[in-house]
């Protein structure tokens, strides 16, 4: 499972870069300044939560397969789904009722950062 967490941290930043360059070269005469700081904000949130993923990759390296990291990195991925998902199919469509997707990934992006606290908080003075 870290292998996996790992590739997809990787695989994420690695799609947070293109959608970076795209936006910053392809995208910047094409939609209005509003859409490409909502674009922008996709990418920096996918970008946080593609290390996200690498950190909880490496984790469960270290500290095994538990429940609290398998959340947490599952979270942080759904969370790129719909947060920077919903994000760049509005600025690109102005279709403004993808927005209302946008706070679901919120929600998994939280859930995620919560599920590694706790595991931070009870697990790892036990697993060292």
């Amino acid at each position: 499972m870290e292998r996996l967490f790992f590739f997809l941290g990787a695989a994420i930043n690695f799609l947070g870069v293109a959608a970076g360059a795209f936006g910053a070269h392809a995208l910047r005469n094409r939609l209005s300044p509003d859409m490409l700081a909502v674009f922008e904000t996709g990418v920096r949130y996918q970008m946080y939560h593609g290390f996200a993923v690498l950190l909880v990759g490496l984790a469960i390296r270290h500290f095994g397969h538990v429940r609290l990291l398998l959340i947490s990195g599952w979270s942080f991925l759904g969370g790129v789904v719909l947060f920077s998902g919903s994000l760049y199919a509005l600025s690109l469509t102005d279709v403004r009722t993808l927005g209302a997707i946008t706070p679901l990934g919120g929600v998994l992006f939280l859930v995620g950062w919560g599920c590694l606290g706790l595991f931070a908080l009870f697990n790892i003075a036990d697993a060292t």
